[in-house]
Parts: C-alpha cells; structure tokens; sequence
C-alpha cells in the first residue's frame, strides 16, 4: 500500500470498530456466548485446514531463519486449536460482567452512588508470532462487549487470516457485527505507527511480543497502552523446602515449554538445602540439554553433575530473558536474598517460591513486586486459561488498570452511577 492507502485504510478500520463497539456494548450476554460457543465449533471442525495454512507460515519462517523458539510459537497444532476452543466454551460459561453495579451506597443528600462495569470500546492489539493470539484477543473483545483491530505479524499472517474468517464467521451467524473483531490484512508496518496514534477511534493499544515492539509501541502511542516488556521469571527454593517436590517444579517451570513468557529463566537456591537440590535439579536440566549459568558457589554444587552445560554468570544474565534451554543458577543466603534480587533483576511479570515454611511464604507473596507471586507452584501457570479467566489479551507488568494475565475485567473500565429521586444539590 502506499502511504494514502495506507491511511485510508487505518481510518476506515477505526471507523468501522468505532461502529461496531457501540453495538458491541449493547448485545446480550446469550448473544454474545452463542458467538463465542459457534467460534469453538468452527475451530474443531477446520483443524485440518488450519493447520495448512499454518503449514505456509512455517515454512515461510523456517526459510527466513527464524529461530526455533519463535517457530515453535506459530506452531497451531490440534491440541493448541483445542485449548483456544476450550478458552472460547470457558468464556461462553462465566457470568457477564457488562453492566454490573458495585457497591452502591446511600450518601447523606439522599442520593444512591456506585460504579458500572463497561466495555472500554476499542482496543487495537499489535501481536507477533502466536497466530492462537487471534482468538484469544477476538473470544475476549466478544465476551467483554468490545471492538478490536488485530495487527499480528507478518510470520503468521495466513494463519491469522484463517482464523479471523472464522471470527468473523461466528459473529455473523450469531447476529453480530462482522467489524467486532477485524484483522488488519496488510503487513505494512506504516499502518502500526497510525493504528496507535488514533485516539478518535482506539480506546487503548495493547502490544504483545518482543521487547522491540513493545519499547517502540510505549513510545509513540498516542493512546493509553497495556503492556509487559519482559517475561524474565524466577523460581526460588526455600530452606526449608520439599525437595522432591522442588526438583518436579522447577523442571516443569523451566523445561515444560521454553518459548513462553511465563517460563522461569531464573533459579535462586537457598544456601540451606543448595548442596542437596542443586545436583538433582542439575542432573534434570543435564538430561533435557539445558544450559544452566552459574554464580560461583552454584558451580562448585554442580561441578560434580555428568554432562552438565556450565558456564559462569554474568550480571546481565540475572537480567536476561532467554527464550530457550538456558537457565541462570544463583545460590542465596535466604528469602531475603531472594526476595531482594527478584526485585532488583525480575521484569515483575511471575515468580514463585518453593517452601514448607508458611511465614516464608507470606513474606515473598507480601514483598515480592509481581504481577504473578506463587507459592509452591510452577511459574508456567502465569496464563488467562489456567487462571480460569477463559483466555487472556497478555500479560500486564504495569501497576493501573490491569496487571497480570488480562482477562474480561481488564478490558472493561468503570463509570460512576448516581441515582436520585429528584435530587437537588443545597
């Protein structure tokens, strides 16, 4: 497209979303949920063809080059296409939070003051690899009354295509406005730069992907942005502590899957019970090919580990996101050390501790400044499904209106209701 294109094209989507939210905002709970009941249908029976096109956007990426993590974030396997029409049921099945009044309360004038739940009206989500993305953000917009322009990206962009006809298939069949949920059809990155900086038509931008994208979106949006820059996850293990049970969690946080912003990239280990865990969760991550880099006193531990992958740390690894079969490997003197260290180093997206010690766990949930803090619990179920939110539009590190995984709630706001009965001001 060329620039004018380009901008015509940005408006008339605006536009458009603009047209449809206000339909959006009014549609009945049983309208909305057979729309979101008819998209979960439509991705069971067009697995198949969906993983064709699927099959395009995978080739194209692995010719490109791209990285083996980031293709197997395109991936949209039956189980992933599953999981997205279970996210849409799960939605179709929870109360409407549209239109509910909290905490409604008689003032002394005699006039009744509360707040009402409501659709935010626009939201533009810019996106990168995951093609499942699409339905997360499209289920969610549904379910919360809302209007979305979906930008993914352009290593997905049949998939994306894919998916959004059949979006926009369960909207029609359902009484909706097509236009609820639109995905932009070029990967003209000019049009990013306008998307965010139309705040006639957006009501908020929400970017999820690398930190690239993220830093450029927060810089010149010109409307409010939902965001999380990193998703540098830490476990730590207590003295005191189940060791068995250390060794399961912190193999699954780390190893389950390596792609995601969830999985731990960082392990603190109690000095306490470091000289017994660090040889068996070491022996673990031996096995799976993991990396592990290492302070000092941890190296000594697993010096000792057949076919374990050490290198030294440095600082930038207590800061590193990796992605990948790497893990940073620290020894601390307690939860204070831990606890201190999360906050300097985390991106304050999830971390956990591992313990027996109920004070221990109360102090890290307290003091531990994250968007997710687990007790005995693997980092990897920082995610809107396993939260039982249906599905999540990502991931919030900001401390206003949303943080952590952001579900129906996220993308309503509240507005002040007053009623009277002919009352006047004295």
């Amino acid at each position: 497209m060329n620039a004018m294109n380009t901008t015509e094209y940005t408006l008339a989507l605006g536009s458009q979303a603009k047209v449809a939210s206000a339909l959006m905002a009014r549609a009945p709970a049983a309208t909305k949920n057979r729309a979101l009941r008819r998209l979960a249908e439509l991705l069971r029976e067009n697995t198949q063809a969906l993983q064709v096109d699927n099959a395009r956007d995978i080739e194209r990426a692995q010719a490109n080059g791209l990285s083996a993590p980031m293709v197997d974030r395109l991936k949209l396997t039956p189980t992933v296409l599953e999981t997205c029409a279970q996210g849409c049921e799960q939605l179709a099945s929870m109360a409407d939070v549209v239109g509910e009044i909290i905490g409604m309360k008689q003032q002394p004038s005699g006039i009744r003051v509360g707040q009402m739940r409501v659709p935010i009206g626009v939201f533009g989500m810019i996106f990168e690899s995951r093609p499942n993305v699409t339905i997360e953000a499209a289920s969610l917009s549904i379910k919360s009354g809302n209007a979305c322009i979906l930008r993914g990206g352009s290593e997905a962009i049949d998939s994306n295509k894919a998916l959004a006809r059949l979006v926009q298939q369960a909207l029609t069949e359902s009484g909706l406005p097509a236009d609820a949920v639109q995905l932009v059809q070029t990967t003209d990155r000019e049009l990013v730069g306008q998307l965010i900086a139309m705040p006639q038509f957006v009501d908020v931008i929400i970017p999820r992907g690398g930190k690239g994208l993220i830093e450029r979106i927060s810089r010149d949006a010109k409307v409010p942005v939902i965001k999380h820059l990193d998703g540098n996850c830490h476990t730590y293990v207590d003295d005191p502590c189940d060791l068995a049970m250390a060794v399961t969690v912190a193999d699954n946080a780390k190893t389950q899957k390596y792609s995601p912003c969830n999985a731990t990239e960082g392990l603190l280990v109690a000095r306490g019970v470091a000289a017994e865990f660090l040889p068996l969760i070491g022996k673990v991550y031996a096995d799976k090919g993991v990396e592990m880099r290492c302070d000092a006193e941890a190296r000594a531990l697993l010096d000792t580990v057949s076919g374990a992958r050490l290198t030294d740390a440095t600082e930038q690894d207590w800061y590193e996101e990796y992605l990948a079969p790497i893990v940073s490997v620290k020894v601390v003197a307690g939860v204070d050390e831990a606890i201190a260290h999360i906050n300097q180093y985390s991106s304050h997206h999830t971390d956990a501790i591992l313990t027996t010690n109920h004070v221990h766990a109360q102090r890290f949930l307290r003091e531990v400044d994250s968007a997710s803090v687990m007790v005995n619990a693997s980092t990897r179920f920082a995610d809107g499904f396993e939260y039982g939110l249906g599905a999540e539009i990502g991931i919030s590190t900001d401390k206003f209106h949303a943080r952590g995984p952001v579900g129906i709630e996220g993308l309503t706001s509240l507005k002040y209701v007053v009623l009277g009965e002919g009352s006047i001001r004295k």
